[in-house]
């Protein structure tokens, strides 16, 4: 399979800058850059085209980037809340996904769709969790994924408890002033001790 050469329109991360003409695998262009309207066909038409409106595509480039950079500062420090079910050792019945972070973030008051949300794997166990969410080519925001059983361990995660399971079976903690250089402590080493 040959190659294909595409004129980017907007900044592609790991790939390149508006404007650059890139080469790419045939899948990747038809099936990602070219229906996303991220890129055009490098063909001499097209490159045309491009350097005539090119001033336009770069000034609303950047009139967007503005946009995004205001709303990001705007929501800096953004926390969502996800309640799910979970067994005993914290592992969550299902998954989150990209769209129930984008769901939980539009119901915050940021609107952005799943595609936005930059997650490497669904989150699959409790716990607190920073999301890359990008608001534009250029411009990503971090949003704290609160996933919990309930509110109240969730407020309890967020305040940086840990979340663990509670056990009535769990042995007391013996206080450190009453044990011995031994780790017997002194009430028990009395008792062991032989009578004379």
């Amino acid at each position: 399979m040959s190659a294909v050469e595409l004129i980017l329109l907007q900044r592609v991360e790991k790939l390149g800058q508006m404007g650059e003409i890139v080469t790419v695998k045939p899948g990747y262009a038809r099936n990602f850059l070219l229906p996303q309207g991220k890129a055009i066909r490098a063909n001499a038409h097209n490159r045309e085209r491009f350097e005539r409106e090119r001033v336009q595509l770069e000034a609303q480039n950047l009139k967007n980037r503005e946009e995004a950079e205001r709303l990001s500062e705007r929501m800096h420090g953004l926390s969502v809340i996800l309640i799910r079910q979970a067994g005993d050792s914290g592992s969550l019945y299902g998954s989150v996904t990209t769209r129930d972070i984008a769901e939980a973030a539009t119901k915050a008051g940021l609107t952005i769709t799943r595609n936005q949300v930059i997650l490497p794997e669904p989150i699959k166990q409790l716990g607190l969790y920073d999301v890359r969410v990008a608001l534009h080519p250029e411009v990503a925001m971090q949003v704290t994924v609160n996933v919990a059983r309930s509110e109240e361990e969730a407020e309890r995660q967020a305040r940086g408890e840990e979340i663990g399971v509670e056990r009535d079976d769990e042995p007391a903690l013996v206080e450190e002033d009453t044990l011995t250089e031994g780790g017997v402590s002194e009430e028990t080493a009395v008792e062991e001790a032989p009578a004379e």
